[in-house]
């Protein structure tokens, strides 16, 4: 029997807890690529193996089989990725030019997981497409979110962030449907922490309040 399929995004070598695996940054380029792309001639296995082998400096059929794999056997089992359609070929075998190449796009799982990737830029339209395609959102929390994303993304991120690597380490099951109460529960220790931050500053005094500040004006 196979191994049950599992996200590697946010996987570290155990001698370097800080550097990610080969295969999770293989499998958050592939992500990274389905989320940002909207031409499916760039979204073919072949297309995403040269995309990261240029931005890596290396050749694209050498990492070819592992693009092919993640897809196959991890992200579209997942149900992070579909197959969308596929493009004609005007050249090389008979049957294959009928059949077509395939591409792929993400599902809304798969947009769920992409919010938390630091190297997308753009989020919010991901975010976005992904309350305008989800049905049956509680609306109260999609506007407190929108809100939050408004003033404070980097955190609004963190959250997804942690509620992704909550999945990806097994502690639920599938991420959808995305509610308050599991969102908030996965979350818990970061939102603590921004809560006794925010309410404490609420209740300084103008000069613990310019000190405060201040002293964050120091974080980059």
């Amino acid at each position: 029997m196979k191994d049950t399929p599992r996200l590697a995004i946010f996987e570290t070598f155990k001698t370097k807890q800080e550097e990610l695996t080969g295969e999770a940054q293989r499998q958050r380029a592939i992500i990274v690529n389905l989320a940002t792309q909207t031409n499916p001639s760039q979204m073919t296995r072949t297309a995403i193996a040269q995309k990261i082998a240029q931005e890596n400096g290396t050749i694209w059929k050498n990492i070819y089989s592992g693009i092919f794999r993640d897809l196959d056997e991890i992200l579209i089992p997942m149900g992070i990725a579909i197959e969308a359609g596929r493009l004609p070929l005007k050249r090389g075998p008979k049957a294959l030019q009928e059949k077509g190449i395939p591409y792929y796009q993400l599902t809304q799982k798969g947009l769920l997981v992409s919010l938390a990737l630091d190297e997308i830029i753009g989020r919010e339209k991901i975010l976005e497409k992904f309350f305008k395609e989800t049905k049956h959102i509680d609306k109260d929390f999609q506007e407190e979110i929108e809100t939050l994303l408004k003033f404070v993304p980097r955190f609004t991120y963190s959250l997804f962030k942690g509620y992704v690597r909550a999945y990806c380490e097994g502690r639920l099951d599938n991420p959808l449907p995305l509610n308050q109460a599991r969102f908030i529960e996965e979350s818990d220790e970061i939102i603590r922490i921004q809560k006794e931050f925010l309410e404490s500053f609420v209740n300084m005094g103008k000069t613990e309040k310019e000190k405060t500040l201040n002293f964050l004006k120091s974080v980059n």
